[in-house]
């Protein structure tokens, strides 16, 4: 990164549940904050096992009308992309500011070497306690449709 990256704020995405983390940071990037996501494979999708891994893998089979062989949604299938992809359904993004704010978001698996060191923050409004509910990790997520880390 060519920014100090004091600029960042970094979170750490460890047990936090995947959408309540994704609108809080689509909120605060919208304010103008830079943002750094790590461990993004520790997020959490709450829901039944069987049932998230299906409704991933059926998004991977939508096709088009018009080519239905080579064309249709290009979906992520990292755990990285899969929460930026999420974070971005939340920004306005065919406006100027959205299209910005995305710009101002990093999201990596795991933690790199210039962040170790450095303080990450916790997002209180994105953590449940998750004995009481089904979940599964965006790691297992991926790896079910298609991801080889």
């Amino acid at each position: 990164m060519s920014k100090e990256s004091s600029e960042y704020t970094i979170i750490d995405a460890k047990n936090h549940v995947a959408g309540r983390l994704a609108s809080v940071v689509a909120k605060r990037l919208l304010k103008g904050e830079r943002i750094v996501i790590v461990n993004a494979e520790k997020a959490v999708i709450i829901g039944d096992r069987l049932r998230v891994i299906n409704k991933f893998k059926k998004r991977l089979t939508w096709r088009t009308y018009y080519n239905p062989e080579k064309v249709g949604p290009k979906l992520p299938v990292r755990p990285d992309r899969i929460l930026k992809r999420m974070i971005r359904g939340m920004l306005p993004r065919k406006q100027y500011k959205g299209r910005i704010a995305l710009k101002r978001l990093r999201v990596y698996i795991s933690v790199p070497d210039e962040f170790k060191d450095k303080p990450k923050e916790v997002v209180q409004e994105a953590i449940k306690p998750l004995d009481k509910y089904k979940y599964i990790y965006l790691e297992e997520v991926a790896k079910s449709i298609g991801w080889n880390p």
